[in-house]
């Protein structure tokens, strides 16, 4: 006889059961081109042979996720073809019959079995006193900020994406180093380097991690590494887990002779720095900067305006920014801002680890750092950050801090994803919806030390509220729509650019000054 369910696990299955709902009843939104994209990815996969995959180019949306995801794509279209058959044909160019539509979206649905999964076991790795009230325990507040979190909500079941089905891989690696069991975490953080490589961000927490904590064995009193611990095993083991995956995804295609042709889709670096849409990074503020120096050298005669890149002064938003006053910024110095951003998080794990809760913060910083500095970056990217921060945020109160100002900042620099009016009500319910149980829930759990938020952050997060109403309501009435048509999201842009930085800072001075005291991690 199975034994009853407890309060816990009925709440869980109900917070499930709800967010699935909801998602069911998004299937008729807007969808992106991404939509699109995947589509076509059923299709070549399901109608070539694996040695055209990455050579296909049809559809301007060509294949460039790394091998297990189009593994993925293909084990999915031996079930699409039992939805319509026409989606699976190359030549069907935007092709999205209602019975694909309704494919499309149940896969992402579906996929995110394991998403609840994962959040399931990062919840059993919470701290946290028996007996409290449902509403006072960081589980159910995590299980909430996961679940019903925002951005995966508007990325996946309305934009459309397959996040939440990576980050249930990313979120069950991270359960597992917390549950000392490191080989599967290993082995699951090379899968999903192998289903979406946009995971290399964070790829650095992990190989310090694991190298420090897991191959040296003991530590001495000060905290620092004792190098005749070394385990030649442990690295052994874990090179061969992480060599045997990606020999079991690149293999075929290194047999095949297409290994230069599959990295070059995986890395297009002739892409512009940034994304259509600057994601809210430095570059955003970088540019904007650029842009004022060319204006302002203009006005007192400085500069030639004959002289400059016609889309430094009216094209607004593209991809092949051209810098007009400030250094032109390449792939390689990306890179190296992006490591120097990361380096302090690197030596302060190897040198004062502080086990599993040191590698998820390591983590974080590397994901907002790649985000910040990286070469053309997706707004999207900043669900790397905002969803593992989730976890310290319910047994830190500085940490539940930064997460506030990041997630609020970051959820709402995805608004221009959805820029049809049918949307516009539903990613403002959502949004309030988050954010007000967010703000509660963990001012209740950190109610002992006052207000989380500074008064200078509470202003700075209430300001997205008069930005939002200029521009979906108020610029699209002034007659600088049509000249400017770029300024409502170079406004927001720049606007959470800036609370994203700081978040970033708030988070490194966290990391530095955080004492190796674990009651330094304990819930106030």
């Amino acid at each position: 006889m199975a034994a009853p369910m407890t309060n816990d696990q009925r709440f869980f299955i109900a917070l499930a059961l709800g967010v699935s709902f909801l998602k069911c009843l998004l299937i008729n939104a807007y969808h992106s081109t991404d939509f699109e994209v995947h589509r076509n990815w059923l299709a070549l996969t399901h109608s070539l042979p694996v040695s055209q995959w990455y050579y296909e180019a049809t559809s301007e949306w060509t294949l460039d996720y790394p091998p297990l995801f189009a593994w993925f794509e293909y084990g999915l279209s031996h079930i699409a073809r039992f939805f319509d058959k026409e989606m699976l044909v190359v030549q069907n160019l935007s092709y999205a019959s209602p019975a694909t539509i309704l494919f499309q979206r149940l896969s992402v649905i579906v996929a995110d079995v394991l998403f609840f999964y994962a959040v399931k076991e990062c919840c059993r790795c919470l701290r946290e006193d028996k007996g409290k009230d449902l509403l006072g325990k960081p589980s159910f507040i995590l299980t909430v900020l996961l679940l019903w979190n925002f951005g995966l909500l508007i990325v996946d079941h309305i934009h459309f994406q397959y996040n939440g089905f990576l980050f249930g891989v990313l979120l069950l690696s991270i359960a597992r180093h917390f549950q000392n069991r490191h080989f599967e975490g290993a082995l699951l953080f090379s899968i999903l380097l192998n289903l979406k490589h946009i995971y290399l961000y964070i790829a650095p927490a992990y190989g310090v991690y694991l190298l420090r904590c897991f191959c040296f064995t003991q530590s001495n009193a000060d905290g620092s590494v004792q190098w005749r611990s070394f385990s030649v095993m442990r690295l052994v083991t874990l090179g061969t887990i992480v060599l045997s995956t990606f020999a079991v995804s690149f293999g075929p295609f290194i047999a095949l002779g297409q290994l230069p042709q599959v990295l070059s889709r995986l890395f297009p670096f002739k892409r512009g720095l940034c994304h259509a849409y600057w994601a809210p990074n430095i570059w955003a503020l970088y540019n904007i900067a650029d842009k004022a120096f060319s204006i302002l050298g203009v006005k007192f005669k400085l500069l030639d305006v004959n002289k400059f890149p016609k889309a430094s002064m009216t094209g607004g938003l593209v991809q092949e920014f051209q810098h007009s006053v400030l250094p032109s910024v390449s792939p390689l110095a990306t890179l190296v801002c992006t490591v120097l951003s990361i380096l302090p998080a690197l030596f302060r794990i190897w040198h004062r680890p502080n086990g599993a809760r040191g590698f998820l913060r390591c983590l974080v910083i590397c994901a907002l750092g790649s985000f910040m500095f990286g070469w053309h970056v997706h707004e999207k990217a900043i669900l790397m950050a905002i969803l593992p921060l989730s976890l310290l945020a319910v047994e830190s109160r500085e940490d539940a801090r930064i997460f506030l100002i990041l997630s609020i900042t970051g959820h709402y620099s995805l608004f221009p994803l959805l820029f049809t009016t049918q949307e516009l009500p539903i990613k403002i319910f959502l949004m309030l919806l988050f954010t007000i149980f967010s703000l509660t829930s963990l001012k209740t759990l950190f109610r002992k030390g006052g207000a989380l938020l500074k008064p200078l952050e509470a202003m700075y997060l209430l300001g997205l509220i008069p930005l939002e109403l200029i521009c979906e309501f108020v610029y699209p009435l002034t007659v600088w729509k049509k000249t400017f048509p770029f300024l409502p999201l170079m406004l927001t842009s720049i606007y959470c650019a800036l609370g994203v930085t700081y978040a970033f800072i708030r988070l490194y001075i966290s990391l530095l000054t955080c004492s190796d005291n674990s009651k330094k991690m304990k819930m106030q």
